[in-house]
């Protein structure tokens, strides 16, 4: 049985996957023994990296031309309760502190609110 933060993420990638100009992948991080050398092995983007990354097509002022870019995305799971660790907290900030996009998601309506700046104002810095 799949845990409750679990759900929530599925319940956003089935939410947002269906978009055009979003793409997210989920991320696990974590760490293992190597099993022939009993050491340590890491895994994931980065620690402290949200569960959900990838990009949001943006459309970028008439100045470049239209042109299209893509636009890093990062959206953390969280149970209602659930709570940041320091690491991760660290990593929604330098996200958005570098122009990604970046939030922390309790529901599927939430990671819809992180990334809908976005689509209305394409004019937006990045």
């Amino acid at each position: 049985m799949a845990n409750v933060e679990t759900k929530i993420q599925q319940q956003i990638r089935l939410g947002l996957g269906t978009r055009p100009d979003l793409r997210l992948f989920r991320n696990q991080v974590g760490q293992l023994p190597d099993p022939r050398t009993g050491r340590p092995v890491q895994f994931g983007l980065a620690k402290g990296s949200a569960d959900l990354v990838g990009w949001k097509t943006v459309t970028v002022t008439p100045d470049m031309l239209g042109q299209q870019i893509a636009v890093f995305t990062s959206i953390e799971v969280k149970t209602p309760n659930g709570r940041l660790s320091g690491p991760q907290r660290n990593w929604l900030h330098t996200v958005q502190t570098a122009g990604g996009i970046a939030g922390v998601a309790r529901s599927p309506e939430d990671a819809a609110l992180i990334i809908a700046p976005y689509h209305a104002r394409p004019e937006a810095q990045l």
